[in-house]
């Protein structure tokens, strides 16, 4: 009778040892990333962090996101005429992606800068009358190229014990929409028919009645089948049983009224424009916390995937964008894709998405999963977190909380990487949505923040 064994690493050992009937532990290991030895142990012996990182993980949980308002982007973020909001880690019109040029260049003709969104290629490659920014640069998040311009209608969220708001445009449905870069004239009709029609509907409809407490119903449709990112069914109908009554009763016609609740119910994304900026909204209260390795943003500009964490201020650390593993609509393919794109990694970043795969088993076939690999990426993501979420609780995993706090040093020390749901993007201006897949970060962003957040404990020291 001998004390069971541990093996790591290749299975030689394992094997031979089975085959003497010897009991054995296989354990799943690997070396720390390449280069960041060093970082890791200064990191580790920093006295900061153990608190830094309950705080960080401690304010993101205590946020509560209220829907308090809908609203003109002139007017609640004060975009002027000329200015865009993009998604991602910043960049300029030259290193832009087909999808971003896309989505610019139809939202400069539904500004009225061009009358054909062809112009507007020229009008950007000037760099003179128009400018880009970061959604996040200004408390926004952005689903794929997350354009925003001056007259786009924006969910207005609140944490009322702080005041703090985030915001997002309105969900505009799948396929040919702008924030796949399409820009045809269907797709201005639409987004001029929800500046002119369903904004202001919904505007009158949050305004009559109490916030919608959007953190309540993320927690609910946990529980429902959704992960809040791929899909937002439960989400979408639960934000509709909230609104529709004070729709109705709005002095909007029937007729306006009617088609306002055709498009929300007929589309099951529409919610994920709410459980972005709820994720930001959290994400953002543990900003700023020197000493903690835990990230608050992944971005995607469809060039550069870039990360913030709570310890570093304002830097990103961008690698490469990379192109999504999974499902493609009709005859397109790989070739047709372009590189990961959009702000909707936030939902990873706070614990849902793909960090919660498992408690959303009918999405594994829209991004080309399994319902095992659904629990074990779940499982796998709380190696790389700082704590469950007591409120996103996942039944099929014993309501366990949702892997929260995404955490520099873990990725870091284990290798394993932040796994996120996404749509795929055709590669052209102008083609929209040609798959979802799954997708994970470039690997060297990782030990790039490590890098930074070593820096500054040695300076500190």
């Amino acid at each position: 009778m001998t004390d069971p064994i541990a093996a790591a690493g290749a299975g030689l050992l394992a094997d031979a040892l089975d085959a003497q009937a010897v009991e054995v532990t296989r354990v799943d290991w690997q070396p720390p990333m390449d280069g960041t030895a060093a970082d890791l142990a200064t990191v580790a012996t920093d006295p900061r962090r153990r608190d830094a990182n309950a705080r960080a993980a401690r304010a993101m949980l205590d946020v509560q996101a209220m829907l308090v308002d809908v609203a003109p982007a002139s007017e609640v973020l004060g975009l002027e005429r000329g200015e865009f909001l993009h998604a991602g880690p910043p960049i300029d019109w030259e290193r832009t992606a087909g999808p971003m040029r896309g989505a610019l260049m139809g939202a400069a003709a539904l500004e009225g800068l061009v009358d054909d969104p062809e112009d507007a290629a020229a009008l950007f490659a000037s760099g003179t009358s128009v400018s880009l920014t970061p959604c996040h640069h200004r408390s926004a998040v952005g689903p794929m190229a997350g354009v925003v311009s001056p007259s786009m209608w924006m969910f207005v969220l609140e944490d009322p014990s702080t005041g703090r708001r985030t915001y997002c445009s309105l969900n505009e449905g799948l396929g040919k929409v702008l924030r796949y870069g399409a820009y045809s004239p269907e797709v201005l009709d639409r987004l001029r028919w929800m500046s002119a029609v369903l904004g202001p509907l919904l505007a009158s409809a949050v305004r009559a009645g109490d916030p919608v407490d959007v953190t309540g119903i993320l927690t609910q449709m946990l529980q429902m089948g959704d992960e809040a990112h791929n899909r937002n069914r439960a989400g979408t109908l639960m934000l509709m049983r909230d609104l529709a009554p004070a729709m109705v009763e709005s002095d909007a016609t029937a007729g306006d009224i009617g088609a306002a609740l055709r498009f929300i119910g007929g589309n099951d994304h529409f919610f994920l424009n709410l459980a972005m900026p709820a994720c930001k909204l959290a994400l953002d209260a543990a900003r700023g916390i020197d000493g903690s390795t835990m990230v608050v943003a992944m971005a995607r500009n469809g060039t550069d995937f870039g990360i913030q964490t709570a310890g570093t201020g304002d830097e990103w650390f961008t690698g490469p964008a990379q192109i999504a593993d999974g499902l493609y609509l009709g005859d397109y393919g790989p070739d047709d894709a372009n590189p990961d794109i959009g702000d909707s990694a936030i939902t990873e970043t706070a614990g849902i998405g793909g960090f919660s795969m498992a408690t959303a088993p009918a999405i594994v076939r829209f991004v080309g999963g399994t319902v095992p690999d659904a629990l074990a990426t779940t499982r796998r993501m709380g190696e790389i977190t700082l704590t469950e979420n007591p409120r996103w609780t996942i039944p099929v995993l014993d309501f366990r909380g949702a892997p929260t706090g995404i955490d520099v040093s873990r990725v870091c020390r284990t290798g394993i990487l932040p796994q996120i749901n996404t749509g795929m993007a055709g590669r052209v201006a102008g083609v929209g949505q040609v798959g979802a897949g799954l997708v994970n970060p470039p690997a060297e962003i990782f030990p790039a923040a490590l890098a930074s957040l070593a820096r500054r404990v040695r300076e500190a020291a």
